[in-house]
């Protein structure tokens, strides 16, 4: 490979010469090159990277220039270990002899900068400073103006990573592509820089405590694209002690620089007496810088800033005194709804809770809510509990005037009674004047009880009665649940009886109420006997429930009214006067014996009929066989 430092003596030009003034090796010369134009102009995106003895230069993108302009290179540097005082620059070797001829631009091996007193080259290289190891690397730039001579095209800008101007430690071939400028591009880079500047980079916050002076150093980097002239970073002081710690006795705190490169860090050094009525704390101190884009001085522009500083002195004191809740004001937190799901609670079912919170305040803005639930207790034990455990809900911020949804997923404990019971939730929260603010807000939540009866046995005296006749119903109504039974009546219903209703009137939850009416018979029982039996009460609203029971009556036909029968009729001679038990039983049961005492009396008809008959044809048989033996 060719040594770009040593200069071709005078035979080699010679040759040199010879070869362009021969025309089969021109016409050779010419098609190589337009081969390797014809290869190099489609671009090649990626990253160009090269590797020495202990850093790496890469670059992410290749960087578009213009003839006759600007154009600033970025580029990262990277090492397996730390390194200090680094430095960077252009590798313009060779730049003195390939960039003579046409074709030696269109190999791609001509310098394409100019080579002016600004530029970075291995006489005035960039500082960098400690390069630490680091997996991303370091960012870096260099720039310099494009030579307007250049073709359109790829060019190689070779980059050198120095240790103190003398050793080479890094080397790396970056690509630019170079087009024309036309003089009416509207990415005019000149006119179009933008410039920044970074306080502070990596250190840290400037701490400092009263009585002590306070000395530090504020580190400046030119962020921009390009260098800047003439800088000049001014504190502006403020006379108020919450806004400026330090005590001001300087004239004023400008710090100036003639000149700071891309990416180049200058230091700001500062000494400050702390103020005796200055809290502790942190202070942002406001910084203009002023500087230009040209050695000229004209243009001059402005860059606005700022740092922080952290005092340490007296606390702050509180500036409304001593506490007192009713000068303050602070946001109002109130419910402005509730609905649960399902509507009806029934003692023992889980359901939801969703409240509506809102900041009823028109200007406060409430923060750091805390909301916590807490039921009414009934023999020391909740009414309502959380499914999950946690009954606590947080929110960062309600503005003036919003409306937010809590949703808790309650159980209701079974053996409660029929009523409602309140539900507290707490609310605890900052307002800008009033810490740790507290409301306790109520809702009432309405527990059903479903309604429970039971009936004892029926007694039915006598159990069968004849049509027009009455039977003795008695039984008993238990109210076996949680709420009252209001209005409470029983209903006897059926083809053979007349309906007949019987009121009991309220029972309440644990008592009895009776049922003794009588059942009047209509009709003969056509079926098995069944009549129905309606128990029917109010809730505390007047809404009707009832419940359907059965129980046995026989209705017969009355056999007292009939006059005629198929067996004829029949006068019974009955005793005038009864007396003793066989009195009394027959007077009592003398409906029921006497179609028993007629059936009776018929069998006993058959049966002697039967008996004569036999017995009349046994004699026949007797006085036949006498006249035989005659």
């Amino acid at each position: 490979m060719r040594d770009w430092n040593e200069k071709p003596d005078k035979q080699g030009r010679e040759a040199f010469t010879n070869r362009r003034q021969n025309p089969i090796i021109r016409q050779i010369l010419w098609i190589v090159i337009a081969a390797i134009m014809l290869v190099t102009s489609v671009p090649v995106p990626g990253n160009i990277t090269a590797w020495a003895a202990e850093v790496e230069v890469t670059a992410d993108k290749i960087p578009h220039g213009k003839t006759g302009k600007n154009l600033t290179i970025n580029f990262k540097i990277r090492s397996s270990r730390d390194i200090e005082d680094v430095y960077i620059c252009f590798d313009v070797t060779g730049g003195e002899i390939w960039d003579e001829t046409d074709e030696d631009r269109e190999y791609g091996y001509a310098f394409p900068f100019e080579q002016t007193g600004s530029i970075n080259d291995r006489e005035n290289p960039k500082r960098v400073g400690k390069l630490k190891e680091s997996e991303n690397g370091k960012s870096v730039s260099l720039t310099a103006r494009v030579r307007r001579d250049l073709k359109e095209g790829y060019y190689k800008v070779p980059v050198v990573v120095l240790q103190g101007k003398d050793d080479q430690i890094g080397y790396g071939e970056l690509q630019v592509w170079i087009s024309h400028f036309t003089g009416t591009d509207d990415d005019d880079e000149e006119g179009n820089k933008t410039y920044d500047f970074v306080l502070g980079e990596g250190q840290s916050t400037p701490d400092g405590t009263y009585p002590n002076v306070m000395n530090f150093a504020i580190n400046l980097r030119n962020n921009s694209p390009a260098n800047v002239y003439n800088v000049k970073a001014c504190i502006t002081p403020d006379a108020a002690t919450d806004k400026f710690p330090f005590e001001i006795n300087d004239v004023n705190y400008d710090r100036m620089f003639e000149r700071i490169g891309v990416d180049e860090t200058v230091e700001l050094g500062y000494s400050f007496a702390i103020r005796e009525d200055a809290y502790s704390g942190y202070y942002p101190i406001a910084m203009k810088i002023f500087y230009s884009d040209s050695s000229t001085g004209e243009e001059l522009k402005t860059f606005e800033t700022s740092f922080y500083v952290r005092i340490h002195n007296k606390d702050k004191e509180d500036e409304y005194g001593e506490f007192n809740e009713h000068d303050r004001t602070r946001a109002r937190i109130i419910i402005d709804g509730f609905i649960t799901e399902p509507e009806t609670i029934i003692a023992g079912d889980e359901f939801d809770l969703v409240l509506k919170i809102k900041n009823a305040s028109s200007n406060i803005t409430a923060s750091n809510l805390l909301f916590s639930m807490e039921s009414e207790k009934v023999s020391d034990s909740a009414v309502f509990t959380t499914e999950s455990g946690s009954s606590s809900v947080a929110l960062n911020t309600l503005p003036p005037g919003g409306v937010t949804e809590l949703r808790y997923r309650l159980i209701s404990r079974p053996g409660v009674d029929q009523r409602s019971y309140g539900l507290t939730i707490k609310a605890k929260y900052d307002s800008p004047e009033f810490k740790n603010a507290e409301e306790s807000l109520v809702v009432d939540i309405p527990v059903k009880q479903i309604a429970r009866l039971s009936t004892g046995t029926f007694e039915v005296m006598p159990d069968s009665i004849t049509a027009g006749g009455e039977s003795n119903v008695m039984f008993a109504i238990n109210n076996t649940g949680k709420v009252m039974l209001y209005n409470v009546t029983a209903a006897f219903e059926a083809d053979s009886i007349q309906p007949t209703d019987s009121y009991v009137g309220n029972i309440k939850p644990g008592e009895t109420g009776n049922v003794d009416c009588m059942v009047t018979g209509v009709a003969p029982t056509m079926d098995d006997g069944k009549v129905k039996v309606i128990i029917s009460y109010e809730d505390e609203n007047g809404v009707v429930f009832t419940e359907e029971k059965e129980l046995t009556l026989f209705v017969m036909e009355d056999m007292s009214n009939m006059e005629d029968m198929e067996a004829g009729n029949f006068d019974m001679e009955m005793p005038e006067e009864k007396t003793g038990f066989l009195a009394a039983f027959m007077e009592k049961y003398q409906q029921q014996l006497l179609p028993g005492a007629l059936a009776v009396i018929v069998i006993l008809v058959i049966v002697i009929v039967v008996i004569l008959v036999k017995h009349r044809k046994a004699k026949a048989e007797l006085d036949s066989d006498e006249d035989e033996e005659e």
